[in-house]
């Protein structure tokens, strides 16, 4: 057992019995869930809709060279630069050097888990930059010292008593505000840090490839801000979020929204295809896009995980799991949590240390069920525990038991010898990491070939 896996199994033990935690979980998820089906009523044929968003991400994803490279070229031509990193060593290196060049103190920063997932903010006041956090959520995360609960919401496990101490205890407001007075006075200390920065930073939700833009969407205004008010603004984005045309977001963008939050549309949706113009008023001087692959050819490569990279990070199947529900998303340990969370981040961060995140699933198929672009997360879920059985990552004793357990099964005369009290006692205390975390086998006093044999015996 890796420390990782270690480290899962002690959080989730500590988070799955906390009851406090479940309830701020099920009552956020449940005003999502009272939401949704609204949102979905904009769709005339919602299951179209999505065979329509796969399909478009199949395209964009079977021929992403060929895209990334449109997009490069395109984006290029009104003056923007694009920066190919293949790894997040490469990606923080790249922010330092701009940053290093505009002579950069301050940073403002919207949400972005690709961001996170290269531990930007780190690196920044490793290099005495400070880095700001503007969307509400990831600032009362980063004023808690923590990372993003949730792809969609950060601060999701966070009651608004939890905010109120929290600000009380790092901003000295009263005790007793409100959310909205809470969210007045973020707003006035993010409003200040918008004019000090020398460099903004957001990530892209898409990236359009026939016009060389990309999209940002959001509900507070903070992406916009940081694209806005300082000279230079730099993206980091994944190179799996690129759509074939800007066309495509007539459909993406409803499905985003509804499936992300209930909405029929987010507040604030932006298309942005290079830096300020010389006809145009307002937009940042300099404009970087940096392209970020960090194990997504990994998957890429693989035919079966591809339907992965196909996610438009709703957070769906975040809200309809039953583990991610009981354990939260910190206990997963990773950027990216939940269903998608255990798919992807073995391909990406390495089978050895993850594997264990693919059989943190019920199989339930929830997931599956609610994914805005359909993708067979379940079964990739099963695809992966197949991989980490076929690279050789599994115990002598884990081989050994399976091959006693087929052994048996396969032989009739074995299933049926022994009492039943014999065989619980075999199995319970043999197999003891099955039954660490598993309630114990009981077997019947009689095997179904032993009734069967009984009944025809009394019938004839």
């Amino acid at each position: 057992m890796t420390d990782k896996s270690k480290s899962f199994i002690a959080k989730s033990t500590v988070k799955a019995a906390d009851l406090e935690h479940r309830r701020k979980i099920n009552f956020n998820i449940g005003r999502y869930n009272a939401v949704v089906p609204k949102g979905k009523e904009q769709f005339t044929d919602l299951h179209l809709a999505r065979e329509r968003a796969k399909n478009i991400k199949w395209r964009a994803i079977e021929t992403l060279d060929q895209q990334l490279e449109e997009f490069e070229l395109h984006f290029s031509r009104r003056g923007g630069k694009v920066i190919w990193a293949e790894t997040a060593e490469q990606a923080v290196n790249e922010v330092l050097a701009i940053c290093a060049a505009k002579n950069c103190k301050t940073l403002v920063k919207s949400k972005s888990m690709v961001s996170e997932e290269i531990h930007l903010n780190d690196a920044l006041e490793k290099n005495g930059i400070q880095s700001i956090e503007t969307d509400l959520g990831e600032y009362i995360q980063q004023l808690d010292g923590e990372a993003p609960y949730h792809i969609v919401t950060p601060a999701m496990h966070k009651s608004k008593e939890d905010v109120a101490r929290l600000f009380n205890q790092k901003l000295g407001t009263p005790i007793n505000f409100t959310p909205e007075e809470l969210t007045q006075v973020a707003r006035k200390v993010l409003r200040e840090k918008y004019t000090e920065a020398e460099v903004g930073v957001t990530g892209a939700n898409f990236i359009i490839s026939d016009t060389g833009a990309i999209a940002i969407t959001e509900n507070e205004g903070n992406a916009r801000l940081c694209c806005a008010f300082p000279k230079t603004h730099i993206v980091i984005v994944g190179i799996e979020k690129v759509i074939p045309s800007l066309t495509d977001l007539g459909l993406f963008w409803p499905l985003l929204a509804t499936y992300g939050t209930g909405q029929q549309i987010t507040v604030y949706n932006t298309i942005i295809s290079g830096p300020r113009q010389e006809n145009e008023t307002n937009g940042p001087e300099e404009m970087y896009v940096i392209l970020l692959d960090n194990g997504r050819t990994n998957i890429l490569k693989d035919p079966k995980q591809r339907e992965s990279l196909y996610c438009i990070r709703c957070g769906a199947c975040l809200n309809a799991c039953p583990v991610y529900k009981n354990i939260g998303g910190h206990s997963y340990g990773t950027t990216y949590s939940g269903p998608i969370g255990s798919v992807i981040t073995p391909h990406m961060q390495g089978m050895e240390d993850f594997k264990h995140l693919s059989y943190a699933s019920s199989l339930c198929g929830n997931c599956t069920e609610v994914c805005a672009v359909k993708i067979n997360l379940h079964e990739l879920l099963l695809e992966n525990r197949h991989e980490s059985v076929t690279e050789g990552l599994t115990t002598f004793s884990e081989r050994m038991a399976w091959k006693i357990w087929k052994m048996a099964s396969l032989k009739r005369g074995l299933m049926n010898t022994g009492s039943s009290d014999l065989k619980n006692k075999i199995v319970n205390k043999l197999f003891k990491s099955w039954t660490n975390h598993r309630a114990p086998l009981h077997f019947s006093k009689k095997t179904f070939n032993q009734l069967w044999k009984e009944k025809h015996k009394h019938g004839s």
